[in-house]
C-alpha cells in the first residue's frame, strides 16, 4: 500500500557551478549556531482581526494522561480566518489541521524521502522489528509507508489531531495523543521511535527524550528528523535584513516567547546523549529553496521544497504572527505576499538546514 510518487512540480532552472553538498556527519554536539554554518559553502550560479487561537514533570509517574479517544468534541476544530486548528486539551500548537496544511505535510513527506535517497529513515534498524512509534504523525503518511515496509511490526502513530485516514495497513493504528503529557506506553516497549518536523511544538525536549528512552527497548533506536527555521545562503543573496532571514528571526523569537524552540535540530544530538542514548549519529543537509542549483537531485528537492513552503506559508505564519506577536490579519497578508515573492525569486539562493539524528539505547540498560 505504498503511496504513489508524485510528479515533480515544474521547475524553473538557473545554472549553478556546484550543488548543495552531500550531508555532513558529525560526532560532536552542535553549538547554538545553525549547523549549516560549519558546512562547505555552496557556490552561486553564474547568471542569473480579532479571532483568537488560544487555546507532567515525570517520565512515567503520576500525571495527566495523554491518550484520548476520537470523540466528536475532538473533531470540533477552531476556525480562524477560514483556517482550522486542533481542539485537543490545552496543547498550544501553531499549525492548522485543515486540508491545505495537510496537503503541505504530504508534499513535505515526499521532499524528506527524496532527501534521504528514497528512504524513510537512516537508523540501522532491522526489517523484522516488532514495534515502532511515530510521534506527531500528522497525516500519517510516513507511518503508512513504514508499516508497509515492515509488515511484521506493530506501528503506532500519535498526533493531537485526528486527521489520519481510516484505510491503513492492518499493522498500523493511530491514537490521539499529546507527547507532552504523561506517556501511556510501557517501558522497553518499542524497537524504534521516530520523530519528524516537530520544531516549535514541544515545551520540554529533554523530558520527551527521557520518556522516549524509557519506552525504547534495550538495543532499540530513536530517530529525530527536523528542520532549522533559519533561512540563509552561502553567496550573500539571503542575509540579515532580508525578508527570508528576518522571517526566521520572527519564528525563533516567537518560539522563545511560547517556550517551544524552533531550533531543536541544533541541540538534538546533545540532548539524546544526555537522555542516555549511545552511538548517536548526526547528519545535516542544506535544503535549497527552489531549483537554483544545477545538480539534478538537489534541483528536484529544491523544487519540492519551494512547493512545500508556498503551499503552507499562511498556515505556518497565522498563529505565530497573530496570536504570539500580535499582528493584524491584513498586516500578515501583506507580509506573506512579500515573503512569497522572495521565495519565488530565482536570484536568491537560499536554503535552510535539515538535521537527522539517531541513537541507540544500550543493550545493558535497565531503564
Amino acid at each position: 500500500m505504498a503511496h504513489p510518487v508524485p510528479t515533480t512540480p515544474a521547475a524553473t532552472s538557473s545554472s549553478s557551478d556546484n550543488p548543495p553538498p552531500e550531508p555532513t556527519t558529525t560526532a560532536e554536539s552542535t553549538a547554538a549556531a545553525p549547523p549549516a554554518t560549519d558546512l562547505p559553502a555552496v557556490q552561486p550560479p553564474q547568471d542569473n482581526d480579532n479571532d483568537s487561537l488560544d487555546g507532567g514533570d515525570s517520565a512515567f509517574g503520576d500525571g495527566e494522561i495523554s491518550t484520548a479517544s476520537v470523540t466528536s468534541s475532538i473533531r470540533h476544530y477552531r476556525e480562524v480566518h477560514g483556517r482550522t486548528f486542533h481542539n485537543y486539551g490545552n496543547t498550544e500548537y501553531w499549525g492548522p489541521n485543515d486540508e491545505t496544511q495537510n496537503e503541505q505535510l504530504d508534499i513535505g513527506h515526499h521532499m524528506c524521502t527524496l532527501l534521504l535517497d528514497n528512504k524513510l529513515y537512516l537508523a540501522p534498524i532491522e526489517k523484522t522489528i516488532q514495534k515502532a512509534l511515530d510521534i506527531g504523525t500528522g497525516t500519517g503518511i510516513w507511518a503508512i509507508d513504514f508499516a508497509d515496509e515492515h509488515p511484521s511490526a506493530i506501528v503506532i502513530g500519535t498526533d493531537i489531531s485526528p486527521i489520519q485516514p481510516t484505510w491503513v495497513p492492518p499493522n498500523l493504528k493511530f491514537e490521539i495523543d499529546d507527547a507532552q503529557l504523561e506517556w501511556t506506553f510501557a517501558e522497553n516497549d518499542f524497537d524504534y521511535i521516530h520523530i519528524r518536523c516537530l520544531m516549535g511544538s514541544i515545551d520540554n525536549w529533554p523530558l520527551l527524550y527521557q520518556r522516549a528512552f524509557k519506552a525504547t527497548k534495550p538495543g532499540g533506536y530513536i530517530e529525530h528528523f527536523d528542520m532549522d527555521i533559519q533561512f540563509t545562503s552561502d553567496d550573500g543573496t539571503v542575509k540579515e535584513g532580508d525578508i527570508m532571514y528576518e522571517w526566521s528571526k520572527l519564528f525563533i523569537g516567537a518560539g522563545e516567547m511560547m517556550g517551544r524552540t524552533f531550533t531543536i535540530a541544533r541541540n538534538s544530538k546533545k540532548l539524546l546523549e544526555e537522555a542516555g542514548f549511545v552511538n548517536v549519529v548526526e547528519k545535516t543537509y542544506k535544503v535549497p529553496v527552489g531549483a537554483w542549483t544545477a545538480d539534478p537531485k538537489w534541483k528536484e528537492i529544491g523544487t519540492w521544497n519551494l512547493l512545500y513552503l508556498t503551499t503552507g506559508l499562511e498556515g505556518m505564519a497565522l498563529y505565530i504572527l497573530k496570536n504570539v506577536l500580535g499582528w493584524e490579519y491584513a498586516e500578515i497578508q501583506v507580509y506573506l505576499a512579500s515573503m512569497r515573492k522572495a521565495l519565488l525569486n530565482k536570484n536568491l539562493h537560499g536554503y535552510y538546514p535539515i538535521t537527522v539524528v539517531y541513537g541507540r539505547k544500550p543493550e545493558s540498560s535497565t531503564a
